[in-house]
């Protein structure tokens, strides 16, 4: 007997070859939500699909610190890592950050700068050069901040598996406090101190934490162990308000693209609302050069702000983005965020043309394996983790993508929920098929030795297919409910926002569009696909669906004009002028049956 549920609307196989399914609610739950939180039944729907019970409703819908934020001391290793910095404090030590040059890093190395500068403390900041040095702290590195007199290093957004490197600042008489988030294995490195809430040792409950995340936790011990020893009110000291920080924490827990759900959420929300004060001058700069109007959202901060950021450490230089993120000169800021516009805009055509490569590569095999590899030589290892992302959305498989150097190989995987790339990766490292490498469940890195390549693209296939337990990889489209072209109205997009903010383990809602007809489809940009959409029942309805010229929805939106078509996708208010309306940007899209 066939127990497969119909698909939604009758897709089967869409213009992206997807099958198209509405997500299941409980109906019990969702007349419970709509009577006592009082939202409206579309509302009810979404957050009954994502699992948010009546109890855990209110502190969704209003995240606040006061009610998600945790004992810092509940980590392992925390109180120990406050007392060794208030230690260093006291005693006049020199400490320097050892960041990463993602968003996650180049945040939480600011975080830690800014704090310390509020308390008077001068510290020393050093982000690695990706291409020179590769992620993650280094022994030459550790050793030249030692001889530099540097006596307690912090790690952030790295460490966690550094053993060499730290063992051999340890020999050298340095310091170390790890503060991380990546897939611990059973043994730690040597370090004073390591803070990680996936240490398979820590009962926090917080593994969905970005680094920033953490690190902004280590701010709070910091303090309250200043507190408690009378640092504050001695010689005229005052206290800093930590929320003040909170854009920095926002925007690296967006990008990193860990589950905004508890704290996270909190985190989110609250720092948005710093954010759009504008008190940070070097984030101010950017949302400049990025030209943000209108007041920031999760969105402006994952796809407008993060990836200029990111672009220093990717094809620029790689501490650009902690410097301006760090800044409080604002001529310095309004320079540091050109350079980085800049470099997002080389980026972009290296991406491209690595994407079409890849692309090529992954489409001339025609398999239906469960993770999508591909590895080309001379691929700039800068970009690789984008174009991991931009296959893993195209194909909707977890996508490692591998730049050869030589004899060396550096890669870096997106996956899909339901399969933890980052345990794969630890895998593969412990079965010693890599040089180094780790993660999270939702993004890894990694390097090997280029001869090494076709066994461990077979090994995390295996892994891959272990943790999917055997089941194929069919290409699916969740979709929370259907609506007319009339319906999709700028109230309907406020009547939504009350769940956001949007991003990893709360995506934002998506919805099919049915029964639209295409006035106008036209190509706009750097290869985006624009309409004009209408129903037989009234309405009209703007609609774009990005870098979609090249492939099967591009071609197929191009060649619908009169034609009856259901489109999937997420409804954003369009802001123009001063006038709002609502758009359509399109995921997908099927004919009517």
């Amino acid at each position: 007997m066939n127990n497969i549920a119909p698909s939604f609307l009758g897709v089967a196989k869409s213009f992206q070859g997807r099958r198209w399914d509405l997500r299941a609610v409980d109906e019990g739950l969702v007349t419970e939500l709509v009577r006592q939180a009082g939202v409206t039944d579309a509302v009810a729907r979404v957050l009954a699909s994502r699992g948010v019970s009546t109890d855990a409703c209110s502190d969704f819908l209003r995240p606040t610190l006061k009610a998600l934020m945790p004992d810092p001391s509940l980590f392992v290793d925390m109180d120990g890592a406050a007392a060794r910095i208030l230690r260093a404090i006291d005693k006049g030590e020199r400490i320097a950050v050892f960041g990463d040059y993602d968003v996650d890093g180049a945040t939480s190395s600011a975080l830690l700068a800014r704090f310390f500068r509020a308390i008077g403390i001068a510290v020393t900041v050093y982000i690695p050069d990706r291409a020179a040095e590769g992620y993650g702290p280094n022994a030459p590195a550790l050793l030249k901040l030692r001889e530099q007199g540097v006596d307690l290093v912090i790690t952030v957004d790295c460490g966690i598996v550094a053993y060499e490197p730290l063992a051999a600042a340890r020999d050298a008489g340095l310091d170390v406090i790890v503060v991380d988030h990546h897939k611990a294995e059973p043994a730690l490195p040597a370090a004073s101190a390591i803070v990680n809430p996936n240490r398979l040792d820590c009962n926090s409950r917080q593994g969905h934490l970005a680094a920033v995340g953490v690190a902004f936790l280590l701010v709070v011990a910091i303090n309250r162990a200043l507190r408690n020893a009378g640092w504050y009110g001695a010689n005229g000291r005052a206290e800093p308000d930590l929320k003040q920080w909170l854009d920095l924490v926002a925007l690296g827990t967006v990008c990193d693209v860990v589950p905004l759900t508890g704290l996270n959420r909190a985190f989110v929300t609250q720092g948005l609302n710093v954010l759009r004060k504008g008190a940070n001058v070097g984030l101010a700069a950017l949302a400049r050069v990025a030209r943000i109007d209108t007041a920031p959202t999760a969105f402006h901060l994952g796809y407008l702000l993060g990836p200029r950021v990111n672009a220093g450490g990717r094809v620029g230089q790689a501490d650009l983005g902690t410097r301006l993120l760090s800044t409080e000169d604002p001529e310095e800021a309004a320079a540091l965020a050109l350079r980085l516009d800049e470099y997002n805009g080389a980026r972009k055509e290296i991406e491209a043309a690595v994407l079409r490569e890849a692309i090529e590569q992954v489409e001339s095999r025609a398999d239906n394996t469960p993770l999508i590899f591909a590895a080309g030589e001379k691929w700039h290892a800068g970009v690789i983790g984008i174009v991991a992302g931009r296959l893993r959305e195209r194909y909707d498989r977890p996508t490692c993508v591998v730049a050869m150097d030589g004899g060396l190989a550096k890669g870096s995987g997106r996956s899909i929920p339901g399969v933890d790339l980052g345990r794969a990766v630890l895998a593969a490292r412990e079965a010693g098929y890599l040089m180094n490498g780790g993660g999270h469940a939702m993004a890894a890195g990694f390097t090997l030795l280029a001869d090494k390549l076709d066994a461990f693209s077979v090994f995390m296939q295996e892994q891959v297919s272990a943790q999917l337990k055997g089941e194929p990889m069919a290409p699916t489209l969740n979709l929370d409910g259907a609506l007319s072209v009339s319906a999709v109205t700028p109230a309907f997009i406020e009547e939504l926002s009350c769940i956001g903010p949007f991003g990893a383990g709360n995506d934002e809602p998506r919805f099919a569009v049915v029964d639209a007809r295409i006035v106008k489809a036209d190509i706009v940009g750097s290869g985006h696909v624009r309409c004009i959409l209408s129903s037989a029942s009234g309405g009209r309805l703007k609609a774009i669906a990005f870098n979609s010229v090249d492939d099967e929805l591009g071609h197929g939106l191009l060649k619908a004009a009169g034609a009856r078509l259901h489109l999937a996708g997420t409804i954003r208010a369009d802001t123009w002028q001063g006038r709002t309306e609502a758009q359509l940007v399109i995921d997908d899209a099927a004919r009517c049956e």
